[in-house]
């Protein structure tokens, strides 16, 4: 028995169970072998909480209309960080000369900047991106069932809390599945502009892109928020002509103005074309390729044009409201910090709760629903614990407070940061760009957030989620000793600039 599971025992570990305890205990087991839990989506919210609730032996049955591991695997999260991923391969040959390195072939030479010794065949890359993800979603079926969930394809709806309707093609049509617990995890969908209708050939949404064989000869990426910085970041190190049109003063405008900057310097240097205050208003198809029309009347013209202008949740057509189930804002669907709607028995997870949109949160909204909805204990979740990265080129990466928030809430805090560049591990990998930058308490000294921008950014900001989550200061994320050279030890020194001498 492990020592969570020995810490909730009523007896103490090694002595003999009270009379009647393990029967009772085997009477619980049954019964949750009775209870049958359905889940509408297979994305990560869905089947995570599907894996939670057969190892507590529910009976469980999946319905999802496109694929196991829903739009993060198939159209969104997998995709597009595979596609990234060979983005930044195109960016290390553009550090080659700096680096030493020359290609073999007489006649070619690296040019500052570019990428010239080599080319990306967008047929073959999207190819691959798609067989990859295609492997994750049949990995992610074969472990549902070994576990025993059952999994129907079709779109389902509420009939009530505690009955689900399917529309499923042959064999075996629909059916109506009772349910003493229901997770909606049907996620969100890209939006568009009303007169910008997507064709999937030249006016795109992110799902579509991958279709794409040829590299466009000009992208026109509309909307300048974490997809369209990704996309845009992406097309341009893959050699693509990109012109991003941000609504707003900066790329990222909900990001830390630091970062967003960084990344739109790095934008600038590499060619981007980045058009600030503009909107689009319209996209329309020509002849040799796209016209987008700002507000303004100004008129930009591609040979393709990406529509990154936020999502929509799927939760039309579901019967919630008619069951009881409260959508907010946006056709969100409301939900507690243990993942309940309104509605008993139902509980709802990932984008469609517009809680936080990404993959780790829904996953962990599920877990969260699906161990609250039989019996175990679980620990409410805390957004602000929640690191998010997005990965551009360098990544940024979030967790805690950021400070805005900590002027608002009237927090007595310290700032410190620390660019990148002189980081001697940094140097050795040709990183021109990047910082880490922290807070603490002015008082106590415990870390209430950071902001990372580096390469791999992502992976450098656990050891802040970590400190923020544990409420540790930052004289002891000091004290804690990091390799040499490394990108972390950044993340030491800045914490030892955050140290209040006493005396």
């Amino acid at each position: 028995m492990p020592p969570s599971a020995r810490a909730r025992c009523p007896f103490h570990w090694g002595e003999r169970p009270p009379p009647g305890m393990m029967d009772a205990v085997s009477t619980q087991a049954q019964d949750l072998q009775q209870t049958r839990v359905v889940v509408i989506g297979g994305g990560p919210g869905g089947y995570e909480a599907a894996l939670v609730a057969r190892r507590w032996g529910a009976d469980v049955t999946i319905v999802e209309r496109q694929g196991l591991g829903g739009s993060a695997v198939l159209t969104d999260v997998v995709p597009s960080k595979t596609l990234i991923a060979t983005s930044e391969w195109m960016t290390r040959f553009e550090r080659g000369s700096e680096l030493g390195i020359r290609p073999a072939e007489d006649g070619i030479t690296f040019v500052e900047g570019s990428a010239a010794a080599v080319r990306v065949d967008l047929g073959v890359v999207n190819h691959r991106v798609l067989a990859l993800a295609a492997a994750q979603s049949a990995d992610i079926r074969a472990r549902l069932e070994r576990e025993g969930v059952r999994m129907i394809a079709g779109s389902a709806r509420l009939d009530g809390p505690q009955r689900v309707v399917v529309d499923a093609p042959a064999p075996g049509g629909g059916q109506t599945l009772d349910a003493d617990v229901v997770l909606i995890a049907t996620g969100a969908a890209p939006r568009v502009l009303p007169a910008a209708q997507p064709d999937g050939e030249r006016i795109l949404t992110w799902t579509q892109l991958y279709s794409l064989e040829a590299m466009p000869e000009r992208l026109i990426v509309v909307g300048s928020g974490v997809t369209g910085a990704e996309f845009a970041g992406a097309y341009n190190a893959l050699g693509a002509d990109v012109v991003l049109i941000s609504s707003r003063d900066r790329v990222l405008p909900g990001e830390d103005p630091d970062a967003a900057l960084v990344i739109e310097e790095v934008f600038t240097s590499r060619g981007m074309t980045v058009m600030s205050r503009s909107r689009a208003e319209s996209a329309v198809r020509t002849e040799t390729g796209v016209e987008v029309t700002l507000a303004d009347g100004r008129v930009v013209t591609g040979s393709h044009v990406l529509l990154a202008v936020g999502s929509v949740p799927n939760t039309a057509g579901l019967g919630l409201e008619e069951s009881g189930v409260r959508l907010g804002a946006g056709g969100h669907i409301t939900v507690d910090r243990v993942s309940r709607t309104s509605a008993r028995g139902v509980y709802a997870a990932g984008d469609c709760t517009g809680v936080l949109p990404l993959a780790s949160v829904a996953a962990m909204q599920g877990r969260i629903a699906m161990a609250h909805a039989l019996g175990d204990s679980v620990t409410p979740l805390d957004p602000k614990t929640v690191a998010a990265t997005i990965f551009t080129t360098p990544e940024i990466a979030t967790v805690g407070y950021n400070e805005d928030e900590l002027k608002a809430i009237g927090t007595a805090y310290l700032v410190k940061t620390l660019p990148l560049r002189g980081n001697p591990r940094a140097k050795m990998l040709g990183l021109r760009y990047g910082f880490v930058k922290l807070y603490a308490h002015s008082v106590t000294g415990v870390l209430l957030g950071g902001v990372v921008v580096a390469h791999r950014a992502s992976e450098l900001i656990f050891p802040i989620t970590l400190a923020f989550a544990q409420h540790l200061t930052a004289d002891q994320v000091a004290q804690s000793l990091t390799v040499y050279p490394s990108l972390s030890g950044t993340v030491a020194e800045v914490a030892r600039m955050l140290h209040q001498h006493k005396a």
